[in-house]
Order: C-alpha cells, then structure tokens, then sequence
C-alpha cells in the first residue's frame, strides 16, 4: 500500500467519487460512515479489465448484489483497455459492502467504482449457500 504522501486522501477520495458508475454515492455514504480507504501501490496488470469481468459474471451466477460493476466494465473496455490503471478498495464500517475505485496511471482522475454486497451467495432455488 502507498504512504499517504504518495496518493490521494480519504477527502480527495470522496471528492473524485463523482457520478462515474451508480456505485459512487454508495462509496462516498461507506467513507462517511467510516468505512476503510485502501489504495495500492504500482499498477496493476493491464487485464484488470478481465478481472471486473469476471467478478460481474460470477456474481451475477451466484446470485450476489452488485452495484455499478456492469458499468465499471463498459467504461474500462470502452473507453480504458488498454491503459495502465490504478486500483483502490473501500470497505463498509460494518463489513456490508466492498468497493473497488479504478483510477487512471496517476491515480488522480478516479475512472468508474463499482461495489459488491458482502452476503452469502444465494442457490439457484433461492436458498441460501452455506460456505
């Protein structure tokens, strides 16, 4: 992880949560509620991409909650495939959700957010997983 020194604050982090995916002002709420701010070091691979696509289709199969992640994926391929990103997380005070910022190379335009509901996955006859 990056010294502060090195990226944005917690303030300029809420502040770039604009309005890029629908996930943005469930992000913004998580900060204000305490939730934790954690931004990486380096970039990571260019297949970042596949990596948001994959989660979408898995969650989508197994039945989670997301927000802004079918957004977060059009707005990489269309506009970001082949750059160079960097990536932040946000996790809920109390553990409900997890948010993942995609930022450009310099980590200070934020490019799309997208968040999952921690829950257990539901079966497809509605019941719920035991994990």
């Amino acid at each position: 992880m990056a010294t502060e020194d090195e990226n944005p604050s917690q303030r300029d982090i809420t502040a770039l949560l604009k309005d890029q995916t629908s996930a943005c002002k469930a992000a913004r709420d998580a900060i204000a509620a305490g939730g934790e701010v954690m931004l990486y070091d380096g970039q990571p691979p260019q297949w970042i991409l596949g990596i948001a696509a994959t989660r979408l289709r898995r969650s989508l199969k197994i039945g989670l909650t997301t927000i802004g992640l079918d957004e977060t994926v059009e707005i990489l391929g269309a506009r970001h495939r082949d750059e160079q990103l960097r990536t932040g997380n946000i996790v809920a005070a109390d553990r409900s959700w997890f948010f993942t910022l995609y930022f450009d190379a310099t980590g200070t335009e934020l490019l799309a957010c997208s968040g999952v509901k921690n829950e257990r996955p539901l079966r497809r006859d509605g019941q719920k997983l035991q994990l």
